[in-house]
């Protein structure tokens, strides 16, 4: 009998791997000193909180949300608007002691959801556009394997980027930390990423009270409008408890 040789099975039949699912991770654990106030819970001029704010453009994108801080306020709020606006796939993370900034709490992300793609947020930026993060995650989708960070033009502003999850990564993360790494551009130092080109002005974090004088802002000339608010209060007050009709309220 004559044998025949074996046809090769095409190659358009290799099926390609799917990527690893998205999550939307929120860091909102910092302590707010140079804002002299807790920033998550200033208010947005576009209602609400930061925090409210930025979960809420977060859940625009239909991800799961994870939101890692160990202030029990920011946890409640979390929760009651998960509640309220019907958000199931909202977590509210409780960060165990140490605190010791964003590096560990990505490791602490990567190791709750491996094999996942994170869409690392701060909640300082309170500018943020929901452009901006598609702008973003359409970059990262061509190599999904690939650290993707933003970039305002003139600096790396890793606190939102995308960092996938995967075991090569989480191992040299958790490498980092155990040796006691704790700043995020050190050990972004040695992983090959990707930057991508954000508007400088919604990704800008907002850390100190007068920030405003740093670059134009709607959230920083809300914030420099309830200063002078404050202060026109306060001055109001004095002049009224004075009453001698006599000094500079006169």
């Amino acid at each position: 009998m004559e044998r025949h040789p074996a046809i090769p099975q095409p190659l358009l039949q290799r099926r390609v791997p799917d990527p690893a699912p998205l999550r939307a991770c929120l860091l909102s654990g910092g302590a707010s000193r140079r804002m002299g106030a807790d920033k998550a819970l200033l208010p947005h001029p576009e209602g609400g909180s930061w925090l409210e704010r930025t979960l809420r453009l977060l859940a625009q994108l239909d991800l799961p949300i994870s939101l890692l801080s160990r202030h029990a306020p920011h946890l409640a709020l979390a929760q009651a608007l998960a509640e309220a606006e019907a958000l199931p796939q909202l977590e509210a993370i409780a960060e165990p002691p140490p605190w010791e900034g964003p590096l560990l709490a990505l490791h602490r992300l990567m190791e709750r959801h491996p094999e996942q793609r994170l869409l690392l947020c701060p909640v300082d930026m309170p500018d943020l556009s929901l452009t901006a993060l598609r702008t973003l995650l359409t970059a990262a989708a061509a190599s999904p394997n690939r650290l993707h960070l933003a970039h305002d033009g003139e600096r790396l502003q890793p606190l939102l980027g995308l960092y996938p999850s995967s075991a090569p990564i989480r191992t040299h993360l958790a490498a980092a930390v155990e040796r006691g790494e704790r700043r995020l551009q050190s050990w972004l130092a040695d992983q090959p990423h990707r930057a991508v080109l954000l508007d400088p002005h919604t990704i800008r974090n907002v850390n100190r009270p007068d920030a405003d004088q740093q670059g134009a802002s709607p959230c920083a000339s809300t914030m420099r409008s309830q200063r002078s608010s404050s202060a026109s209060t306060s001055a109001s007050n004095s002049c009224r408890g004075a009453g001698s009709g006599k000094g500079p309220c006169s």
